[in-house]
């Protein structure tokens, strides 16, 4: 190193000479004079060559004579014999010289002989940079040659780099190593190679050659990485494919591209990444090789993940799109941090985040769908209407991705890691954005049912119909996900709903049979004569009455459905307490008016437990499968 600065020391005081010797050849020998005192080279300084350019010149015989010979020993062997088999240290030492020679003298490059002569040395470096070119891609084509990708062979580790001679520690690297459950092979070259193909790149990189290497490099190493791509299943389609292929098939497309990016972007990439930071010790040479073999794959990733945004907006596609929203969620820190430039995670995060727009765009679409459902005929019987069960199980099973639609609708997309502790403090609360949305679709769904149980001309069947929907809706909100969502000032509002449809479903179908079991104070409190007439027939018309209404509404009620076991309990429990008593303190008041007891067997048809018997009768029917707009078979 001292005698390449003391050399260029020496050149510099040359130049100085030679410039002022243009016009005065005095001067010019009186400054090598002075510069003899201090250095005696100079005292046999001529100044016919001030510059020493004649020792350039044969400095640049002597490697052209080198590097010629090794060219022709590769272009005489048919490129067969590979440089690093006989005579590695020899090229490579000719190579370092030529570069240093080229660095040491550029300074002086304006002199025009020093220009001439590393003009000549450019292109002697430019033949043995293309020696090495060839020799690099010789090596590579070698070893993916000895890749097998047919061989069920586990991976196996070569020794270390230390082993190979060059005493620098490094990490053992696996060799065709298949990943497991996975048919891929994932080949980061043997140890010895990647140190071969290092030694090239160094000095391509050094003489200014790295990009011409790099992609000599990507497109060898492109070729294996997407034999491996392949061997995941995924296609490589264009977007106007994939936006118009039917869902079905699309579902089994997108579990490909799920399968296909984890592997991807944790395995493969990764080894890629590392391998070409070994073989171009880092640096943007290193980075220009990753992307020329990467890109094209993850474009492909990419392509299809935004294809996938721009399908059409069916409430049906949801939870797909969830799953393909969730890994490219996962999988931006790998973008991140195998790529060295932004672009590539800045495309990953545009893609995620039209993901999420069509996300949210489908819940529109499904309150949509809802809003404007046609209420075409009324469910038998007043009970689960199909749009109820469709949409509370679509969004029970959303709810079980709360976290991820939390994310979507906060709308500011933030890393999830960022996202999941501001959930959990608010698990309990209901004014999250997500939370808004799902009480907007109930408002919706509720408001569908209220317009649906108008077809219902008896107001009583009309409450069932209302209780057994709200009730579906209730219980499944609290026995699921939704229930925490929705919250529980939500749940217990739709209770109290529950109950005062039930409220009044007894007013407008038991209040006037009950009221045929109440005997006025005035009809018992008349004089001896007239009122035992008077009790006596009132009483025989309302006993009247209330079997034939008391009959009416079993005949037409137990072909009614309340389709919850503990609701319709609840109904019977409740119509005994006001039922029960009443007809009880009637037929007693019947079997006490002598003028009536007669009459007891041709009147009374019931018995008190009679009565209980015949109301456990109610709601027996069978909730009919009503069509349902196929908009709403939706996949769960």
């Amino acid at each position: 190193m001292a005698d390449s600065g003391e050399e260029k020391l020496l050149a510099v005081a040359r130049h100085i000479a030679k410039t002022l010797g243009n016009d005065n050849r005095t001067v010019a020998e009186d400054i090598l004079k002075i510069f003899s005192n201090f250095d005696a080279r100079f005292s046999k300084e001529k100044l016919s060559d001030p510059l020493g350019c004649a020792a350039l010149e044969q400095t640049l015989d002597s490697l052209d004579e080198r590097i010629s010979r090794h060219v022709s020993s590769r272009n005489n062997n048919d490129n067969s014999q590979a440089i690093f088999s006989v005579n590695t240290a020899a090229f490579l030492a000719s190579v370092d010289e030529l570069t240093a020679t080229v660095n040491r003298w550029r300074p002086l490059a304006a002199d025009e002989t020093v220009g001439a002569c590393l003009s000549r040395a450019d292109e002697m470096l430019r033949r043995a940079m293309v020696l090495a070119e060839d020799e690099f891609r010789s090596l590579m084509d070698e070893s993916i040659r000895n890749t097998s990708f047919e061989s069920d062979d586990g991976g196996e580790f070569e020794g270390d780099d230390e082993s190979c001679g060059n005493g620098v520690q490094d990490h053992r690297i696996p060799a065709a190593e298949r990943v497991s459950e996975e048919d891929v092979v994932i080949d980061v070259l043997p140890a010895g190679t990647v140190i071969d193909l290092r030694e090239i790149a160094t000095r391509m990189v050094a003489a200014g050659f790295g990009d011409s290497c790099a992609r000599v490099y990507g497109g060898c190493r492109r070729e294996f990485l997407e034999e491996s791509f392949s061997r995941l299943g995924f296609r490589n389609l264009c977007a106007s494919e994939i936006q118009e292929m039917p869902w079905q098939v699309l579902e089994d497309e997108i579990e490909r591209w799920i399968n296909a990016s984890n592997v991807s972007l944790r395995i493969l990439f990764p080894s890629e990444r590392r391998l070409c930071d070994r073989v171009f010790s880092g640096g943007s040479a290193a980075d220009i090789a990753f992307g020329e073999v990467c890109r094209e794959p993850v474009t492909q990733l990419l392509r299809f993940a935004d294809a996938v945004a721009s399908h059409s907006r069916s409430p049906d596609q949801l939870f797909r799109i969830l799953h393909v929203f969730d890994t490219m969620r996962e999988l931006i820190p790998e973008f991140a941090s195998l790529f060295s430039d932004s672009q590539c995670e800045t495309e990953a995060i545009e893609v995620w985040k039209r993901l999420g727009e069509a996300i949210k765009e489908i819940f529109v679409e499904l309150e949509n769908l809802i809003r404007h459902d046609p209420a075409k005929a009324a469910v038998h019987g007043g009970g689960l209407h199909p749009i109820t069960k469709y949409v509370v199980n679509y969004l029970v099973a959303a709810s079980q991705s709360r976290r991820t639609l939390e994310l979507v609708f906060q709308g500011d997309f933030l890393p999830l890691k960022d996202f999941i502790t501001k959930v959990d403090d608010n698990k309990h609360q209901s004014d999250s954005h997500f939370c808004v949305q799902l009480c907007g679709i109930m408002d919706l769904l509720e408001s569908n049912l209220e317009a649906k149980s108008k077809f219902y001309k008896d107001l009583a069947l009309c409450s069932v119909f209302m209780m057994n929907n709200l009730r579906y809706i209730v219980q499944k909100a609290k026995t699921s996900e939704l229930g925490p969502v929705l919250g529980d000032d939500w749940i217990r509002k739709h209770t109290a709903k529950i109950r005062r449809f039930h409220v009044s479903y007894q007013r407008s179908s038991w209040s006037k049979v009950v009221g045929f079991l109440k005997v006025e104070t005035s009809e018992v409190t008349m004089a001896a004569g007239s009122s035992v007439v008077v009790e006596v027939k009132a009483m025989k018309e309302k006993l009247k009455m209330f079997n034939l209404h008391f009959e009416e509404i079993c005949r037409v009620q137990s072909h009614w459905v309340v389709f919850d076991e503990q609701l319709r309990e609840e109904i019977r429990i409740a119509l005994e307490k006001i039922l029960l008593p009443a007809y009880g303190s009637f037929i007693g008041r019947f079997h006490n008016v002598p003028e009536l007891s007669k009459y007891v067997d041709k009147y009374v048809k019931y018995g008190v437990d009679d009565i209980g018997d015949r109301l456990n009768d109610l709601f027996q029917g069978e909730n009919s499968v009503l069509e349902v707009s196929h908009r709403f078979k939706i996949w769960l």
